[in-house]
């Protein structure tokens, strides 16, 4: 199996290292931008689009930085081969973005938009639970502390931390924007609140507050930057009881009581994506998971400021 990977960043190498527990005989490539890039074991690099044309790719990996996502995916369209995208898709939504879409849909090229918490068994497990509650209050919250991300680093040099590195908690954080629209589908209304007023003073928004209506429901999502003490959860109040999906713990409590609790951890979902992706990568037909096009539905949403 022959992959490319545009972009060799932290992110990459979780996939690598996914790609490398799931599948024997990995040949694996890299586009790069300067001739100083460094060279890492076993991966190749590459420098010019003849040099990449050698090649037959079973498919790429998008994870340079997300404003590169676009001129990326553009280069690639010309191989018509699969394409994994780390989440966000684009750093914007506009004309240049949707013919991107266009193209892809003529060319019948299967993506896979990469956000992992869809494979939580905790939020697995909801979605089947849930199916037939009647919901009446939706309340999901992250709140995360941004200097802990990356220690030894300044994190207020780092693009998460800059709006005009396209950095904010809406983008960073649009994991539980994900799963919303996974779990619900297209609210009927939406209506946001982007601040950045925080002690950490950043540029960037480091919260974010969006509503989001569904018929008989409102949800509420509540991210931050700025919360020491990490809290993920996911409350629905339904007319039997209340669920409260902890993401961090993995489990699921029903008025109280423990219903489901899973080992698995959030690192483990980078595996668990990889491989559905590999098992089904070929087929146009079965690759209708949070594809590029949803991808965009969800950025639309997330970058929507009322």
């Amino acid at each position: 199996m022959k992959i490319l990977i545009v972009g060799l960043g932290s992110i990459a190498k979780k996939h690598i290292s996914a790609i490398r527990k799931l599948t024997e005989n990995v040949e694996l490539y890299a586009l790069r931008f300067s001739k100083n890039s460094p060279v890492f074991e076993d991966i190749t690099n590459l420098f010019t689009q003849d040099q990449i044309a050698e090649h037959a790719f079973d498919f790429a990996i998008i994870s340079n930085p997300t404003s590169e996502h676009k001129n990326a995916i553009s280069r690639l369209l010309s191989l018509k081969i699969p394409l994994f995208i780390e989440k966000p898709l684009f750093e914007k939504v506009g004309s240049e973005e949707t013919e991107i879409l266009n193209q892809i849909k003529l060319l019948q090229i299967p993506t896979y938009v990469a956000c992992n918490l869809r494979f939580l068994d905790s939020i697995q497990f909801i979605k089947k639970r849930i199916q037939d509650s009647r919901i009446n209050e939706l309340n999901i919250y992250c709140g995360t502390y941004l200097p802990d991300w990356r220690p030894g680093e300044d994190f207020r040099k780092n693009y998460s931390a800059n709006k005009e590195m396209g950095g904010g908690v809406h983008i960073d954080l649009i994991h539980e924007l994900d799963y919303t629209f996974w779990l619900f589908g297209v609210p009927l209304n939406t209506d946001s609140i982007f601040t950045n007023s925080s002690s950490l003073k950043i540029s960037a928004f480091d919260y974010a507050n969006y509503r989001w209506q569904y018929e008989g429901f409102t949800a509420s999502v509540i991210l931050n930057y700025y919360r020491k003490d990490a809290k993920r959860t996911m409350e629905i109040v339904c007319d039997e009881g209340t669920y409260v999906v902890d993401l961090l713990k993995n489990e699921v409590r029903f008025n109280g009581e423990v219903v489901f609790i899973s080992e698995q951890k959030i690192a483990d979902t980078y595996d668990n994506q990889m491989d559905f992706f590999l098992k089904n990568m070929g087929s146009k037909n079965n690759l209708h998971f949070n594809t590029a096009s949803e991808a965009y539905q969800i950025l639309n949403l997330c970058l929507h400021q009322s």
